[in-house]
Protein backbone atom coordinates (compact mmCIF):
# COMPACT_ATOMS: atom_id res chain seq x y z
CA UNK A 1 0.00 0.00 0.00
CA UNK A 2 1.25 3.67 -0.89
CA UNK A 3 2.10 5.88 2.00
CA UNK A 4 -0.08 8.41 2.55
CA UNK A 5 -0.03 12.24 4.44
CA UNK A 6 -0.75 12.01 8.07
CA UNK A 7 -3.88 14.05 8.19
CA UNK A 8 -2.94 14.69 12.45
CA UNK A 9 -1.44 17.41 13.80
CA UNK A 10 1.89 17.21 15.11
CA UNK A 11 2.82 17.26 19.11
CA UNK A 12 5.04 19.14 20.64
CA UNK A 13 6.86 16.52 22.75
CA UNK A 14 6.67 18.37 26.21
CA UNK A 15 3.24 17.78 25.54
CA UNK A 16 3.53 13.61 24.00
CA UNK A 17 2.95 11.87 27.35
CA UNK A 18 -0.69 13.25 27.07
CA UNK A 19 -1.18 11.49 24.52
CA UNK A 20 -1.48 7.93 26.70
CA UNK A 21 -3.32 9.57 29.54
CA UNK A 22 -6.62 8.40 28.84
CA UNK A 23 -6.26 4.89 30.74
CA UNK A 24 -8.69 4.90 33.75
CA UNK A 25 -7.38 7.48 36.38
CA UNK A 26 -7.25 5.48 39.95
CA UNK A 27 -7.22 6.73 43.37
CA UNK A 28 -3.94 5.60 45.45
CA UNK A 29 -4.66 5.41 48.81
CA UNK A 30 -2.05 4.71 51.36
CA UNK A 31 -1.56 4.60 55.67
CA UNK A 32 1.07 4.17 57.72
CA UNK A 33 1.58 5.04 61.80
CA UNK A 34 -1.94 5.97 61.94
CA UNK A 35 -1.79 8.36 59.17
CA UNK A 36 -3.74 7.58 56.05
CA UNK A 37 -4.00 9.95 53.04
CA UNK A 38 -5.73 9.41 49.25
CA UNK A 39 -4.11 10.63 45.49
CA UNK A 40 -5.36 10.62 41.87
CA UNK A 41 -3.13 9.48 39.72
CA UNK A 42 -3.99 9.47 35.83
CA UNK A 43 -1.06 6.77 35.17
CA UNK A 44 -0.83 3.13 36.11
CA UNK A 45 -1.23 0.35 34.00
CA UNK A 46 -0.97 -3.74 34.36
CA UNK A 47 2.67 -4.94 33.70
CA UNK A 48 2.27 -8.76 34.72
CA UNK A 49 -0.74 -10.98 34.81
CA UNK A 50 0.51 -13.79 37.57
CA UNK A 51 0.95 -12.65 39.85
CA UNK A 52 -0.91 -10.01 38.97
CA UNK A 53 1.18 -6.27 39.10
CA UNK A 54 1.14 -3.17 38.35
CA UNK A 55 2.70 0.36 37.73
CA UNK A 56 1.78 3.00 39.42
CA UNK A 57 3.37 6.98 39.10
CA UNK A 58 3.55 8.20 42.36
CA UNK A 59 5.76 11.40 42.55
CA UNK A 60 8.02 10.93 45.45
CA UNK A 61 7.39 14.23 46.65
CA UNK A 62 3.88 13.52 47.83
CA UNK A 63 2.33 12.37 51.31
CA UNK A 64 1.35 9.44 49.88
CA UNK A 65 4.52 8.07 48.45
CA UNK A 66 5.71 8.99 51.98
CA UNK A 67 3.09 6.62 53.56
CA UNK A 68 3.19 4.07 50.73
CA UNK A 69 7.06 3.86 51.27
CA UNK A 70 6.83 3.92 55.17
CA UNK A 71 3.76 0.83 54.42
CA UNK A 72 5.27 -1.03 51.42
CA UNK A 73 1.35 -0.83 51.22
CA UNK A 74 -1.23 0.71 48.24
CA UNK A 75 -4.40 0.91 47.65
CA UNK A 76 -5.82 1.33 44.15
CA UNK A 77 -9.42 2.52 43.28
CA UNK A 78 -11.07 3.13 39.98
CA UNK A 79 -13.34 5.90 40.34
CA UNK A 80 -16.53 6.10 38.29
CA UNK A 81 -18.20 9.41 36.78
CA UNK A 82 -19.73 10.30 39.29
CA UNK A 83 -16.18 10.67 41.50
CA UNK A 84 -14.96 13.43 39.13
CA UNK A 85 -15.28 15.97 41.88
CA UNK A 86 -14.04 14.28 44.45
CA UNK A 87 -11.14 12.37 42.19
CA UNK A 88 -10.06 16.12 41.33
CA UNK A 89 -9.94 17.34 44.08
CA UNK A 90 -7.99 14.86 46.01
CA UNK A 91 -5.62 14.75 43.27
CA UNK A 92 -5.41 18.83 43.65
CA UNK A 93 -4.45 19.17 47.57
CA UNK A 94 -1.91 17.22 49.79
CA UNK A 95 -2.79 15.69 52.77
CA UNK A 96 -0.20 17.67 54.29
CA UNK A 97 -1.74 20.64 54.30
CA UNK A 98 -4.78 19.25 56.52
CA UNK A 99 -3.36 19.31 59.69
CA UNK A 100 -5.05 16.19 62.06
CA UNK A 101 -7.53 15.69 59.64
CA UNK A 102 -7.34 13.56 56.53
CA UNK A 103 -8.33 13.58 53.13
CA UNK A 104 -10.97 11.21 53.42
CA UNK A 105 -12.47 13.62 56.11
CA UNK A 106 -12.25 16.49 53.90
CA UNK A 107 -13.67 15.35 51.26
CA UNK A 108 -16.64 12.81 53.22
CA UNK A 109 -14.88 9.85 51.35
CA UNK A 110 -16.05 6.89 53.52
CA UNK A 111 -13.76 4.03 53.44
CA UNK A 112 -13.83 0.55 54.04
CA UNK A 113 -10.58 -1.87 55.42
CA UNK A 114 -9.14 -4.05 53.12
CA UNK A 115 -9.20 -7.63 53.66
CA UNK A 116 -5.51 -8.79 53.64
CA UNK A 117 -3.67 -4.91 54.27
CA UNK A 118 -6.27 -3.04 55.84
CA UNK A 119 -5.70 -0.41 53.85
CA UNK A 120 -8.62 2.33 53.89
CA UNK A 121 -10.18 1.67 50.22
CA UNK A 122 -13.43 3.56 48.18
CA UNK A 123 -16.60 1.81 47.15
CA UNK A 124 -18.93 4.75 47.51
CA UNK A 125 -19.08 6.19 43.33
CA UNK A 126 -15.93 3.52 42.70
CA UNK A 127 -15.94 0.81 40.11
CA UNK A 128 -13.17 -1.42 41.83
CA UNK A 129 -10.23 -1.61 44.32
CA UNK A 130 -6.89 -3.53 44.65
CA UNK A 131 -4.85 -3.99 47.54
CA UNK A 132 -1.36 -4.21 46.70
CA UNK A 133 2.25 -4.86 48.24
CA UNK A 134 5.12 -2.22 46.94
CA UNK A 135 7.84 -4.57 45.19
CA UNK A 136 11.02 -2.92 46.34
CA UNK A 137 12.61 -1.92 43.83
CA UNK A 138 15.31 0.46 44.98
CA UNK A 139 17.19 1.91 41.97
CA UNK A 140 13.87 2.59 40.36
CA UNK A 141 12.44 4.13 43.80
CA UNK A 142 15.40 6.56 44.09
CA UNK A 143 15.82 7.37 40.54
CA UNK A 144 11.57 7.43 39.28
CA UNK A 145 8.40 8.41 40.30
CA UNK A 146 7.28 4.62 39.10
CA UNK A 147 6.05 2.42 41.59
CA UNK A 148 5.93 -1.38 41.42
CA UNK A 149 2.92 -3.64 42.89
CA UNK A 150 1.53 -6.89 43.40
CA UNK A 151 -2.04 -6.97 43.84
CA UNK A 152 -3.41 -8.71 46.69
CA UNK A 153 -6.49 -8.93 46.80
CA UNK A 154 -9.29 -7.04 44.68
CA UNK A 155 -13.04 -6.54 44.17
CA UNK A 156 -15.40 -5.02 41.75
CA UNK A 157 -18.43 -3.45 41.73
CA UNK A 158 -20.75 -6.29 39.80
CA UNK A 159 -23.00 -3.61 38.26
CA UNK A 160 -19.99 -2.58 35.80
CA UNK A 161 -17.65 -5.94 36.85
CA UNK A 162 -18.78 -9.37 36.53
CA UNK A 163 -17.26 -12.80 34.57
CA UNK A 164 -14.25 -10.90 34.22
CA UNK A 165 -15.20 -8.71 31.81
CA UNK A 166 -16.76 -4.68 31.82
CA UNK A 167 -19.85 -3.65 30.74
CA UNK A 168 -20.71 -0.05 30.40
CA UNK A 169 -24.07 0.86 29.78
CA UNK A 170 -26.70 3.58 30.46
CA UNK A 171 -27.63 1.17 33.42
CA UNK A 172 -24.38 2.09 35.41
CA UNK A 173 -23.33 5.45 33.74
CA UNK A 174 -22.25 6.53 37.42
CA UNK A 175 -19.52 4.24 37.32
CA UNK A 176 -17.97 4.77 34.24
CA UNK A 177 -14.32 4.80 34.36
CA UNK A 178 -12.68 8.46 34.48
CA UNK A 179 -10.35 8.91 32.25
CA UNK A 180 -8.10 12.18 32.81
CA UNK A 181 -7.21 14.72 29.66
CA UNK A 182 -5.63 16.92 31.80
CA UNK A 183 -6.31 20.29 33.99
CA UNK A 184 -9.24 18.75 35.95
CA UNK A 185 -10.92 17.66 32.64
CA UNK A 186 -12.27 13.81 32.24
CA UNK A 187 -13.82 11.70 29.63
CA UNK A 188 -15.63 8.78 30.78
CA UNK A 189 -15.83 5.01 29.09
CA UNK A 190 -18.66 4.33 28.17
CA UNK A 191 -19.77 3.79 24.44
CA UNK A 192 -18.05 -0.02 23.73
CA UNK A 193 -17.40 -1.56 20.32
CA UNK A 194 -17.18 -5.45 19.50
CA UNK A 195 -14.71 -5.99 16.87
CA UNK A 196 -15.37 -8.52 14.84
CA UNK A 197 -13.27 -11.10 13.04
CA UNK A 198 -11.65 -10.34 9.48
CA UNK A 199 -11.87 -13.61 8.35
Amino acid sequence: MPATLSRFTPVPLEQASRLLNHGPTVLVTSAAGGRRNIMSAAWSMPVEFSPPRLAVVIDKHTYTRELVMASGHVGICVPGAAFADKAYAVGSSSGRDLGARDKFDAYAIPTVTGPVLGLPLVEEGVAAWLECRLIPEPHTEAAYDTCFVEVVSAAADPRVFAGGHWTFDEGNADLHTLHHLGAGVFVCAGRTVRAKPLA
